[in-house]
């Protein structure tokens, strides 16, 4: 989301001055006074964007090599000046021009600043504030929480025109024009003015713990000068963690070029690092996040992978893994794709696509073997990305198999434990032919529903599923282990030929004649709000509930579709099932057989359906009918 600016007009300076608008300015407030606990972060932000403008050059150089003029070597230089508590971060990377830093410096949040800042106050309450800055990723801004006035100077590469934007981040910054003299030759100086309780970022050795303990890996060379008249020294050497042997490289390495990279600072959940060498030559290192990025769900969300060729990033926007992936962190830098090929041509690279095809196939493996191998990280893993990795159920027909493996559900018998298909095909009844399950959006609703009755008598496990994306895949997904997935709210239960786990219990006596004319008189009351009144196997305690019809859509996939529009034609009449055993419905039976008020049968009757209705999520089709005849009913038995 882009800030919208006001009263952006020139003054005689030629500097122009715009607002942010009332919700950034009240996050960057958030940021310093209410949110984040860690300031470190800042300089690791400044790094990493500064190391990013450098990598960037080098891509535009390949087809524009002036654009490096005599300066060739990358690199980011940080100078010192304690004297007035100030601290400058340049590099002599591409740099931006006014309307970039104005687009670039101006967006917060882009997946939605008051959503955003939402979260931000509640987490502030919360004091969830160490986790935030790796979920929102808001980079640059981070800067205001050690400085009161914030200056970035900058050159664009080829350009023979400097830039200032300066903001003391309490609601308003502007942009000017400076002489080429005040600005990098090429490249970005931000410039910090510390506040007060902030003077000790100015000192040598803080600064330098800072940068190998969070910034040690970033593939350029970093410089520090302790003043500004100073011989600036490297502390670290621009080597890319990703080009050393895995033997070399600790645990810790591996976490602090996670946090680098993907801008977070929790502790990866599984790192992926492996060379491919044969037909394609390249590098992966990835990382699965430990906690939920904030716009994981968003529909405009793109993958986080970055696409280097022999060191060079070419974008960090390709396709590199499928959607459902969305979540990982990390790059690939390949040997063999061409550095001069384009970044929209790059998507249509062959070559590319068959690293795609392969480096999804090893993330998926290598899920698999955490699952295997430590239960515990793994169940956390599908607790934060589950449901986005079920979108590949729908989309992805290849992998469908081995995505279904790595599935974990919450079932009715797991005690909200995780369990894979492998465990519900271990544990299948006898005369069981398919895998149950129960499709809504209410996890808790769903464990109460009256259709799980007759599965809970006869121990029948079935699958919870809240997900939007369960009633997709789950009717395109053939089966599991030659067993198909079966919708409890769907067509009759077939029950009969599954024992009851309680061995000491009858089965079920046979429909008396009383019942059976009770729902054929249900049928003929009901008309057309129902397709069908039969009574229900599935049913132990509850009087009524709705299912579809046997060759019907699922119903929670109904009522999915037609909330957004997309089904065509009216909804399908439901079928009404009775539990022939139940009280109430013995009861009616026999008010109807005696002749007795059959007006109240006929009412109590539709109260049924309202029953049903109400149990399935819904609302009564006919509110004020509803009321009318509760308080029929009501008052007869009190009358």
């Amino acid at each position: 989301m882009s800030a919208e600016v006001q009263g952006a007009g020139p003054d005689a300076t030629g500097s122009q001055s715009r607002t942010f608008e009332a919700d950034v300015a009240k996050l960057l407030q958030l940021m310093v006074h209410s949110v984040y606990s860690d300031k470190d972060v800042f300089l690791r932000e400044l790094i990493s964007n500064a190391a990013d403008a450098c990598e960037k050059l080098r891509y535009e150089s390949l087809s524009n090599p002036a654009l490096l003029g005599d300066e060739q070597k990358a690199s980011i230089r940080i100078t010192l000046d304690p004297d007035v508590s100030r601290v400058a971060v340049e590099d002599n990377g591409i740099g931006m021009s006014s309307e970039e830093m104005i687009e670039a410096l101006g967006t917060i949040a882009r997946s939605g600043t008051k959503a955003f800042v939402e979260r931000l106050e509640s987490a502030a309450q919360q004091a969830e504030s160490s986790q935030l800055i790796g979920q929102f990723g808001v980079g640059f801004y981070s800067t205001f929480m050690v400085a009161d006035k914030v200056e970035v100077f900058s050159r664009r590469a080829g350009s023979d025109v400097a830039s200032l934007w300066s903001s003391d981040g309490k609601g308003s910054y502007s942009v000017a024009a400076v002489a080429l003299e005040e600005a990098p030759a090429r490249g970005t100086r931000v410039v910090l003015h510390l506040m007060e309780d902030a003077k000790s970022y100015a000192e040598s050795f803080t600064i330098e713990q800072m940068i190998k303990a969070h910034s040690g890996h970033v593939p350029v060379p970093i410089l520090l000068a302790d003043k500004p008249d100073a011989e600036p020294r490297q502390v670290a050497d621009g080597a890319a963690l990703w080009t050393r042997p895995k033997a070399d490289i600790a645990a810790e390495d591996y976490t602090d070029f996670y946090r680098s990279l993907a801008g977070q600072f929790d502790d990866p959940a599984l790192t992926i690092h492996f060379r491919a060498e044969g037909r394609q030559e390249y590098t992966m290192l990835a990382f699965v996040p430990g906690s939920r990025p904030f716009d994981l769900f968003d529909p405009q969300r793109k993958g986080r992978m970055k696409l280097y060729v022999r060191r060079v990033l070419i974008t960090d926007e390709a396709d590199l893994l499928p959607g459902y992936l969305r979540f990982m962190r990390g790059l690939i830098d390949s040997a063999d794709l061409p550095l001069n090929v384009s970044r929209e041509m790059i998507q249509e690279s062959p070559l590319l696509s068959a690293i795609r095809k392969a480096v999804t196939g090893r993330v998926l493996s290598e899920l698999d073997k955490l699952a295997g191998n430590d239960a515990a990280a793994y169940a956390k893993v599908w607790e934060n990305f589950g449901a986005v990795l079920k979108e590949g159920l729908y989309e992805d027909f290849e992998r469908r198999d081995a995505l279904l493996g790595l599935a974990r559900f919450k079932t009715t018998t797991s005690a909200g434990e995780w369990r894979s298909l492998k465990d519900y095909v271990a544990g299948l009844k006898e005369n069981q032919t398919a895998i149950y399950y129960l499709a809504g959006d209410d996890a808790k609703r769903l464990e109460t529903s009256p259709h799980l009755e007759g599965f809970r008598a006869r121990g029948i496990e079935v699958l919870l599923l809240a997900d939007p994306v369960d009633s997709f895949w789950v009717t395109s997904a053939l089966g599991f282990d030659g067993k198909p997935f079966k919708s409890v709210t769907q067509g009759s239960a077939d029950l009969a030929s599954i024992p009851l786990a309680d061995k000491a219990e009858e089965p079920a006596p046979e429909v008396s004649s009383a019942i059976a004319a009770f729902l054929a008189f249900a049928k003929t009351t009901l008309g057309d709000d129902v397709s069908d009144v039969r009574a229900s196997e599935r049913l132990t305690s509850s009087a009524v509930c709705l299912v579809a019809p046997d060759q019907g859509m699922d119903r929670r996939m109904e009522q999915i579709l037609a909330s957004a529009g997309r089904l065509d034609g009216a909804l399908q009449k439901p079928v009404l099932e009775i539990n022939p055993r139940h009280a109430l419905v013995g009861k009616l039976a026999a008010a109807r057989e005696t002749g007795g008020d059959l007006a109240f049968v006929e009412s109590a009757t539709k109260l049924l359906l309202d029953e049903a209705r109400i149990l399935d999520g819904t609302v009564p089709s006919d509110p004020a009918g509803f009321a009318e005849r509760l308080s029929q009913v009501l008052a007869k038995s009190l009358g």
